[in-house]
């Protein structure tokens, strides 16, 4: 497995392009199964999630042409309903194809998902969603198998709690459903909004975008459309908090500042500046140290759980102490351990992690356990006094696209070092 080398103590300056958002972009490429006819997507990002899902589409008949950043993906005729075990298990975000396929085909075989070890995140609202919209659902053998042999109908659904995937999941599937759905207490998030926004462009009816109620009436088909993916809000936080570990200055182009509203008033409360440009975004931390803030992390608009592990790397060297909380994912903390080989003073406390900040971090090998703890190790590497080798580094890669040369362009001292065949 490849590895990434820092030698750290190296301000970052320059620029870095933000890519479109990988969040916003595998649902997007799932709502291709929807339309007997091409879905343009442009801004794709390439990353390995990308690619795995790509490959699950065309294994159900989705013809997948990339050029560039340009994704044209052609749904004339399904061939298999099954999503099987050994694409699924790569990511969890490929049980999107669920709710679009029993939409479409009536019927759908989704093995049980996988992705980053971050906690159970069931897909229990998911499956309730479609047997309110009529669908008969059964777990067999490690799959999900659920037919709905006289289509979806619209159905009143009430989120317990905030669910991105099932508010993405079941919103495809109202819109070819017969009737009126109604989500309530549905994901407020931006890439939420970019899916319900193309839907709308390809002749769904969808009322309440942005809002936690989302009133969703069937349409009998949709039709071809193109859609821009927006800018991805992690990658543009992820590389904000680099610069400010750093004592650097850094524009971010292609992002805007609107889709981090909360991570922006917590970095600013730490002592960053961050400012929009005709371009993007500038962030700078070149006089004053960083101080440290409470964050809890909340559903959209709240702070995102995607940032916390990279906010408490930027937290370890600030000033006072901070206390980071986890609402959203139960085993989220997997960073920990890892920031404490490198000199991180850090406590846990059930959901909540106490940091007290310490002069210099230094350099240690440690080990990613998930995409966002990945990164946060490469942040904290940045930051500290030696040399820090990051192992297991294809987590990163389904999340970041070229982390490395992006950093390396703006002054950082970081290499991949590629794993003899």
């Amino acid at each position: 497995m490849d590895k990434i080398r820092i030698r750290g103590g190296r301000a970052l300056n320059g620029t870095i392009a933000v890519g479109g958002a990988k969040n916003a972009a595998l649902p997007l490429m799932a709502a291709s199964i929807l339309i007997d006819g091409t879905l343009t997507l442009t801004n794709l990002p390439h990353l390995a999630d990308i690619q795995t899902l790509g490959t699950l589409l065309e294994q159900l008949g989705v013809h997948v042409s990339v050029d560039g950043r340009v994704a044209r993906l052609t749904a004339s005729r399904i061939v298999s309903t099954t999503a099987p075990y050994d694409l699924v298990r790569k990511m969890r975000a490929s049980v999107l194809v669920l709710g679009p396929l029993v939409a479409r085909e009536r019927r759908a075989r989704v093995s049980l998902p996988g992705g980053c070890a971050i906690g159970a995140r069931p897909i229990d609202l998911h499956l309730k969603g479609l047997q309110a919209m009529g669908a008969e659902i059964e777990l067999s053998e490690g799959y999900v198998e659920a037919r709905a042999p006289e289509g979806l109908r619209g159905a009143e659904i009430i989120f317990p709690f905030v669910s991105v995937g099932a508010t993405e999941n079941l919103l495809m599937a109202a819109s070819l459903a017969r009737g009126e759905t109604v989500l309530k207490n549905a994901a407020r998030e931006p890439e939420v909004q970019d899916l319900a926004n193309c839907l709308v462009a390809m002749g769904a009816q969808i009322e309440g975008i942005g809002t936690d109620r989302l009133v969703v009436r069937g349409v009998d088909r949709l039709a071809p459309a193109t859609h821009s993916i927006l800018p991805d809000r992690i990658e543009t936080g992820t590389y904000a908090m680099a610069a400010a570990i750093t004592g650097g200055d850094i524009e971010l182009t292609g992002t805007r500042l609107d889709l981090l509203d909360a991570a922006v008033v917590s970095l600013r409360g730490a002592g960053v500046s961050i400012e929009p440009t005709a371009r993007g975004i500038r962030v700078q931390r070149t006089n004053a140290p960083l101080v440290g803030v409470d964050v809890m992390t909340e559903p959209y608009p709240g702070f995102p759980t995607d940032l916390q592990a990279q906010m408490m790397s930027l937290l370890t060297t600030a000033e006072g102490a901070s206390m980071v909380t986890e609402t959203i994912f139960e085993n989220r903390f997997m960073h920990v351990p890892e920031l404490r080989r490198m000199g991180a003073n850090i406590n846990l406390h059930g959901a909540s992690a106490m940091v007290r900040g310490v002069r210099r971090l230094t350099g240690a090998p440690v080990m990613a356990t998930d995409l966002r703890a990945s990164v946060s190790l490469v942040i904290a590497g940045l930051a500290a006094e030696g040399e820090t080798v990051v192992n297991r580094v294809y987590h990163l890669d389904r999340g970041y696209e070229r982390v490395e040369a992006k950093l390396a362009a703006c002054g950082a001292d970081i290499e991949r070092l590629k794993e003899a065949a």
